[in-house]
């Protein structure tokens, strides 16, 4: 893990307050694994940085996604090709990689990582969203390195009507899956373990916590595990399903 001087690519909406960052860094998309994150020092201005889900690491660029949520975020999309960004990375733990298929769940921000796990594993990925336009930026990203896509809606505008926990028994009824990965809100990776359980399919989660340095010093992440208090940032942010639920 070490700082890189890297250069913006582009910083472009692609949905309603949601942007996609991509800056050119072949030594950090080199190390990176699917499931781990970034700091991003967002200017001078911002005294601590900003934690984002590695998206991609594909040609050597780095791909990130971000929701416009305070003056951090709003701050970070109006930077422009061609500026400079100071990275810290690449941090924490990332997804397991395994034999077979596996199968990405997810909804909203939370289907960053699962893009780079994607590009990294063989694997299909069951996405969910409040509406199709929440999920079409999503469907253009993972249909290149995904081999098969289910869609949900929670009104039923393009997929499965419901939620991906509605659309998941189906799914592992007719497929077989070497693991199931997650990322999104908790209550939805929570049924989603649930699933896995009864399905005795292995299962890994992964949190999303504010986070203050990213390193393990500060323990504004920490939370309760079967294993005692652990830290997202540093123990995370994948953990095994049983260990968190």
């Amino acid at each position: 893990m070490k700082t890189f001087d890297v250069e913006i690519l582009s910083n472009d909406a692609v949905a309603d307050k949601i942007f996609r960052l991509i800056f050119d860094a072949p030594d950090l998309a080199a190390q990176a694994k699917a499931g781990q994150f970034v700091q991003v020092k967002i200017s001078d201005e911002f005294t601590l940085r900003r934690p984002f889900g590695v998206a991609s690491t594909a040609g050597g660029k780095v791909k990130i996604f971000y929701r416009l949520v305070g003056r951090g975020t709003e701050f970070l999309s109006r930077r422009r090709a061609g500026e400079r960004l100071n990275i810290l990375g690449a941090l924490g733990n990332g997804y397991t990689p395994r034999g077979g298929k596996v199968l990405l769940v997810g909804g909203g921000m939370g289907l960053a990582p699962l893009l780079c796990a994607a590009e990294q594993f063989s694997a299909d990925v069951l996405m969910g969203g409040r509406n199709a336009g929440e999920v079409d930026f999503w469907q253009a990203e993972f249909r290149p390195c995904a081999e098969e896509i289910f869609l949900t809606t929670d009104d039923g505008s393009i997929g499965k009507y419901g939620f991906v926990t509605d659309a998941l028994p189906d799914i592992l009824a007719n497929k077989n899956y070497a693991a199931i990965l997650t990322c999104g809100p908790e209550i939805m990776m929570r049924g989603v373990a649930k699933l896995a359980t009864e399905k005795n399919i292995p299962c890994e989660v992964s949190f999303e916590k504010r986070m203050a340095c990213g390193l393990g010093a500060c323990l504004s992440c920490s939370i309760d595990t079967a294993n005692g208090r652990r830290k997202v940032c540093k123990d995370g942010p994948v953990f095994d399903a049983k260990e968190v639920f």
